[in-house]
């Protein structure tokens, strides 16, 4: 999976972060913070959420991501199969 030529420098990182741990079969991350990087819009759908709950599945984003979200005021995340 490519990340499109659009994402800024913080999104291309998380993007790339959650692309190596999950193999997603879709992926789309957006700064919603206005350009500060405090908040993201996360769109996935991988494998590796098979039988998973959806919280599991925001669980496992979230610790991929904790040191990332430390900083952020919110996430809006959306995961699917």
């Amino acid at each position: 999976l490519q990340p499109p030529d659009h994402l800024d420098e913080r999104e291309r990182h998380i993007f790339d972060k959650l692309a190596a741990q999950l193999e997603p079969t879709r992926l789309e991350v957006q700064d919603v913070s206005g350009g500060c990087g405090s908040m993201y819009a996360i769109e996935i759908a991988s494998t590796k959420f098979k039988g998973l709950s959806m919280l599991k599945q925001h669980r496992l984003v979230q610790e991929i991501l904790a040191e990332e979200i430390k900083g952020w005021h919110g996430v809006q995340l959306r995961t699917e199969l």
